[in-house]
């Protein structure tokens, strides 16, 4: 593989975007986190402290895809080691098996476990950050205070969730002000959230996990019928768990381990590495139906066998990642016609991402969600804390390895992306939207790494997801001579709305050039943007 890096000023893709070039930069799915991000860089703040900032932005400015009680994944290079970090929460350990006969509910107090993204804010400030956690916080806390204008995507979607929430205890008093949803141009004030980011600072989190708004968070759901009690909280830890890579030629992709679906992007990489994937180009019918092929394989195993990493006692990322194994998994695809290969039908979810860079060299990738849009639908009366629905990811089937149980952390969607070549960092990527992800990420890596593509060229591409079986979705920008040439191979191709962001993700990337500085780009899916300076 010959990587090329390339600046394109002629558009292969239709895109409202161009490729930001900077010593410093932060991509991410709304402007005015974005700019928060930013605004830490010029205060001191490196690209660490510029993540948490912008982190904590999204969740005021993009609450229709995560908020304070989210969880949240992150993969960053410190300038001379990559780390992995999982701050995704467990169950409450009152749950079991018979609480959920029923299935696991989507929405609601039984939705929710303990919500883990301000635990990863403050472990990486504490670990990384140059600034203090306050200072970070600052941006969010005053786009909450202040009030900001709501974007045109983040409209929709709010106007969206605002019909299946109302009724979800406390959604409507804080997010549906006069009992509607804010319409795009319009601007929303969250006075309890901006409160609230404020004691997280001054505690450094404490509070949230130990303290007052840990009561009031085991307060209201326990006058609703919830389980979660302050021990849930206060025994939440994230993870420093590392990264699994995968090798593809010269560069390495950089997942982390389970409870997320990082590994079937691997599994799938490693499935490409022995096809003739390399010999066609990145929108030649071959191409994608190979792609396709591996991810079906993948997400059969990852459906299978992939949970909480202390519940995968049977099959765990060592058997499923054994070179051997790919090979043979590669076998199994015929290149003449798509197969059924059994794969779940994966459900869709609500996400944001973020990548960053500073000049002396860290790169963080960062994702955080509250899983479906506004989550569990719950939000904590005065504090702004909408709680996640990760509860819903738990399978009910007896002796599966994610079987619902108290005190586990569900099989996760959300996860950040990193490449590496010859050792060095190469790009902090990754994208949105629920079943996508681990596939947008072999898109992205591709595009990139195999075909040369630049960032915002990758970032524009039109995208596919694999549904079920041989069903496969894409975006109204694939040609239809590629349509018609997987349909030709047994692909149910199905075209969807270019308006749905989760389905096809919003990808953000960050790719390190060769003497210094990053180029990033951002995805016209969502009202994001890339900046630096």
């Amino acid at each position: 593989m010959e990587p090329a890096l390339k600046m394109r000023h002629d558009p292969v893709y239709p895109s409202r975007r161009s490729p930001i070039l900077a010593d410093n930069v932060v991509a991410t799915s709304q402007p005015l986190a974005a700019q928060a991000g930013l605004s830490i860089l010029q205060q001191g703040g490196n690209a660490v402290d510029a993540a948490i900032a912008t982190a904590a932005a999204l969740t005021v400015v993009e609450p229709s895809g995560n908020g304070l009680g989210s969880d949240a994944f992150c993969i960053l290079w410190d300038g001379k080691a990559l780390h992995g970090l999982n701050a995704s929460g467990r169950s409450p350990a009152a749950w079991d098996f018979n609480r959920f006969q029923d299935g696991m509910p989507n929405l609601g107090v039984d939705s929710v476990t303990v919500p883990g993204a301000v635990s990863a804010w403050v472990s990486l400030s504490e670990r990384f950050g140059k600034l203090d956690l306050s200072t970070t916080l600052a941006p969010a806390a005053r786009y909450a205070e202040e009030g900001f204008i709501v974007s045109p995507v983040i409209a929709k979607l709010w106007a969206i969730a605002a019909e299946l929430l109302a009724d979800q205890p406390g959604f409507a008093q804080t997010f549906l002000p006069g009992g509607h949803a804010p319409k795009a141009g319009q601007r929303f004030h969250n006075p309890g959230a901006a409160e609230t980011l404020r004691e997280i600072g001054r505690t450094k989190g404490a509070s949230f996990y130990k303290g007052a708004l840990a009561e009031k968070i085991v307060k209201f759901l326990k006058d609703h019928g919830g389980a979660m009690t302050l021990e849930d909280m206060a025994s939440h830890q994230p993870d420093w768990c590392g990264t699994l890579k995968t090798s593809f030629d010269d560069v390495d992709l950089h997942e982390i381990p389970p409870n997320g679906q990082g590994i079937a992007a691997l599994m799938a990489l490693g499935i490409l590495d022995h096809t003739g994937i390399r010999e066609h180009g990145p929108d030649d019918v071959m191409a994608v139906h190979l792609q396709i092929e591996a991810i079906k394989l993948a997400y059969r195993d990852l459906h299978a066998y992939v949970a909480d990493r202390d519940d995968m006692t049977e099959i765990d990322e060592r058997a499923l990642l054994d070179p051997d194994y790919l090979k043979a998994r590669a076998a199994l695809i015929d290149p003449a016609r798509a197969i059924d290969h059994g794969v779940g039908a994966p459900k869709r979810g609500g996400t944001v991402l973020l990548n960053t860079g500073d000049a002396s060299g860290m790169m963080v990738s960062f994702i955080q969600s509250n899983y479906a849009g506004f989550g569990s639908g719950v939000v904590v009366p005065g504090t702004g804390i909408s709680l996640q629905n990760r509860g819903a990811g738990f399978d009910t089937v007896r002796g599966h390895p994610n079987c619902v149980a108290g005190r586990k952390r569900p099989m996760h969607t959300i996860i950040p992306g990193f490449a590496m070549k010859n050792g060095e960092p190469l790009m902090a990527f990754g994208m949105m939207g629920g079943p996508i992800q681990a596939q947008g990420h072999v898109q992205l890596l591709l595009r990139t790494e195999v075909w040369g593509q630049d960032v915002q060229t990758a970032a524009c591409a039109p995208r596919w997801r694999m549904i079920d079986g041989v069903q496969v979705a894409c975006e109204p920008t694939m040609s239809k001579q590629l349509r018609d040439g997987l349909s030709a191979l047994g692909h149910q191709i199905s075209v969807e709305s270019p308006d749905n962001a989760f389905g096809f993700g919003g990808a953000q990337l960050v790719q390190r050039l060769p003497e210094g500085g990053y180029v990033a780009g951002s995805d016209p899916r969502k009202d994001g943007q890339a900046v630096g300076f």
